[in-house]
């Protein structure tokens, strides 16, 4: 349901990796190496006089900069714009719709009258914590709505909705059992279907992390 680029991410996280390693590499033979060092001095200074000269060979007739500085200022706009472009694209997905269903045939008092109802992404979220608070076998709950998938229902063909999906993301307590666990939230979801006569696809996510492996697991006395 996620939409985000996991393999743009991926990809950016090994380049800038590996470009870390190497800067980490390169200062560590300037530090061990004198003769690595040398030759890296002896470089450096060719490149500086070769940009220095391609600055003073592109400044301008009465001009004291270089007209490749606003180059590089409109690729840092640019830079920026992508990096913008890259944030907005993460985590896409989420919505704040449950369902929304139209009925052209709707009638009353005798009188056609189209209308619309949509559900609250807030309202199975709800259901679901409430259906999960207060197990001894949960270090926590979380909840979310993501993209609706397009559904009808079969009893009647006039009414068409937006089904959106869930993720219930859940950190089972040390020594807890997760097939139950999953079991449990397959038959809160169930009973929440039949509650709102709505159904969507359901993500059940068991989590661990450093709040499963610190919290004591609830014995019966």
């Amino acid at each position: 349901m996620n939409q985000t680029p996991r393999g743009l991410n991926r990809t950016l996280l090994i380049l800038i990796g590996v470009l870390f390693a190497l800067t980490g590499l390169h200062g560590l033979l300037l530090v061990a190496l004198p003769a690595y060092a040398g030759g890296w001095h002896e470089v450096a200074l060719d490149v500086t006089a070769g940009v220095e000269s391609v600055l003073a060979a592109t400044t301008l007739p009465g001009q004291r900069d270089s007209w490749l500085w606003i180059v590089v200022a409109l690729v840092l706009i640019a830079v920026v714009l992508l990096l913008a472009g890259w944030i907005s694209v993460q985590g896409r997905g989420r919505t704040g719709v449950f369902a929304r269903g139209e009925d052209p045939a709707a009638r009353y008092d005798g009188v056609s009258t189209p209308g619309a109802v949509s559900l609250s992404a807030a309202v199975p979220e709800q259901v679901m914590r409430a259906a999960l608070a207060g197990r001894s076998d949960l270090v926590s709950v979380s909840v979310s709505t993501w993209e609706p998938v397009a559904f009808g229902r079969d009893d009647d063909a006039a009414w068409r909705g937006d089904g959106a999906g869930l993720q219930i993301k859940v950190q089972p307590r040390l020594g807890a059992g997760p097939r139950r666990i999953a079991e449990d939230i397959a038959e809160s979801v169930r009973q929440m279907d039949r509650a709102l006569g709505q159904q969507g696809p359901v993500v059940i996510h068991l989590a661990s992390g450093a709040r499963t492996r610190m919290s004591r697991a609830e014995r019966v006395r």
